[in-house]
């Protein structure tokens, strides 16, 4: 397995594992826009995606970092928003693999840290995290202001 950077010639392999993302967090399906958010993403250079690719070649996993700023440390941090293994390729080191490029990745850029959110049920990505040296917030709550469309 390795872990490469996520290009619009990938975008098709990539937007049918953000789809089975989307839809784990409960969104009704929609492929055609999981792919318009990853192109508009992608051509943007607001995101940046990180793949899991087997030795088929084929994509098991991908993680998705956005970039932030740190006010109070007035430095850069990267936001994971999205972390996603193919079910099937579960349970054989692509999560750890995919959180240590993103690491890697915020090193490079010089940010301080990255940050992430899961739900409070996804035991199992919990038990990732903090296997990888992740640290549990403690200290703040997060809130949020739903803005109708």
């Amino acid at each position: 397995m390795r872990i490469e950077v996520g290009t619009l010639q990938r975008l098709e392999a990539i937007a049918r594992l953000f789809e089975s993302y989307r839809v784990f967090y409960g969104q009704a399906s929609d492929i055609a826009r999981a792919r318009q958010f990853l192109r508009e993403r992608m051509a943007a250079g607001d995101s940046h995606i990180l793949c899991a690719i087997d030795q088929d070649d084929s994509m098991i996993g991908f993680t998705q970092l956005y970039p932030c700023f740190s006010s109070v440390s007035t430095a850069p941090i990267w936001i994971l928003n999205d972390l996603f293994v193919d079910p099937q390729a579960r349970r054989s080191g692509v999560g750890q693999k995919l959180l240590a490029a993103a690491r890697d990745h915020a090193l490079a850029t010089g940010a301080i840290r990255l940050e992430l959110a899961t739900a409070r049920s996804n035991h199992t990505a919990q038990g990732l995290y903090e296997s990888q040296g992740w640290i549990k917030e403690q200290e703040f709550f997060r809130y949020q202001l739903p803005v109708p469309r």
